[in-house]
């Protein structure tokens, strides 16, 4: 969701150097289920051009229509579609749409907190009547300041009558790929096109560099020794792949005091195994959890042979374990696809 959020407020700074418009298009509310859940943003802009989306398709086209209003008149609005008949979803869409306008203030707090890996969260106020309520709209708070999404906004003013969605939007997910041959490449690939953060780490002598890795966000050609670990936490994933057992150990072991919620490795049960066994001579007094986080074979069985499939299959992985959940087919899951 943060990496969403965080591609709107960037497409909207862009479309407001060209001096066009912004409109937020918030799902705030659902009856029964949907392709997505409450939470989920998308932005029009002024020309018709729309980032992001909250649905499968449809709803985006009744959005674009009923956002016209609030390019006129700058007024919030909700509007309600009902997917019972027309998505086969068997839910219904509570949608606010307000223009969105975020000042200078909000930007630099906003890309601060990204940078920090800080939690934010969005409060947003309205009414499931289709019509114009007094008060609705969006808020953003970040530490201890509270912004709002419209420049003539100055203070939070709200009816008690409103209902109030509130959402906890944690760091942006981040893989750390520890390794730079063909292989890093697609997963790199793959992992940016999921939305997550990718940062490159390569031996000190590596020639490639961040243009070698399309959707990185950053690349460091280090020894074990001096890799940065301060900024892993709970929100990251790593991958050991540099094709060497003594390079895997030594970055292993440089990430011991961190707290990642996965660490692949690539190659048999086998090699995982001889590489614990001497990671534990070097760090006895490692912590259970670091231990725990250790996947080896990286990835699900999906039968994957080709590099690009064996990205596919460590990406999913990894958002199994990020998601706690249990990979199965979704026509053997009963109940809710989504608790």
């Amino acid at each position: 969701m943060t990496h969403e959020f965080k591609d709107i407020v960037n497409q909207a700074e862009i479309a407001d150097k060209k001096g066009i418009k912004s409109v937020l298009a918030s799902v705030v509310s659902l009856d029964g289920s949907s392709y997505r859940k409450p939470g989920v943003r998308m932005l029009i802009l002024e020309d018709g051009k729309m980032i992001g989306a909250v649905s499968g398709g449809c709803v985006e086209k009744e959005i674009l229509l009923q956002s016209e209003s609030v390019f006129k008149t700058g007024v919030s609005k909700m509007m309600t579609y009902d997917g019972r008949y027309r998505l086969g979803c068997e839910g219904v869409l509570y949608i606010l749409i307000e223009i969105f306008e975020p000042n200078n203030a909000f930007k630099k707090a906003f890309f601060s907190a990204l940078e920090e890996r800080k939690s934010f969260e969005i409060r947003s106020y309205f009414d499931k009547k289709e019509a114009l309520v007094s008060g609705i709209g969006s808020w953003v708070k970040i530490k201890e300041s509270i912004f709002s999404l419209q420049k003539n906004r100055k203070k939070l003013k709200t009816k008690n009558s409103l209902s109030l969605f509130k959402q906890s939007m944690l760091p942006c997910f981040k893989l750390v790929i520890i390794g730079a041959e063909h292989d890093a490449v697609q997963l790199c690939k793959y992992a940016a096109l999921t939305g997550w953060e990718v940062a490159i780490i390569s031996g000190p002598s590596e020639s490639k560099s961040i243009a070698n890795f399309p959707g990185a966000k950053s690349f460091q050609a280090v020894s074990a020794e001096n890799m940065e670990t301060i900024s892993i936490d709970n929100q990251t994933a790593i991958v050991l792949m540099t094709h060497n057992f003594a390079n895997d150990l030594r970055y292993l072991v440089q990430l011991k005091n961190t707290n990642p919620v996965y660490i692949g490795v690539l190659g048999p049960a086998k090699r995982r195994e001889d590489l614990l066994s001497q990671f534990i001579e070097y760090c006895p007094e490692v912590d259970h959890t670091f231990l725990d986080a250790i996947y080896g074979p990286a990835g699900l069985n999906i039968g994957s042979e080709t590099p690009q499939e064996i990205a596919i299959s460590i990406v999913s992985e990894i958002l199994s374990v990020a998601r706690k959940q249990d990979p199965i087919s979704l026509s053997k899951k009963t109940g809710k696809i989504h608790s």
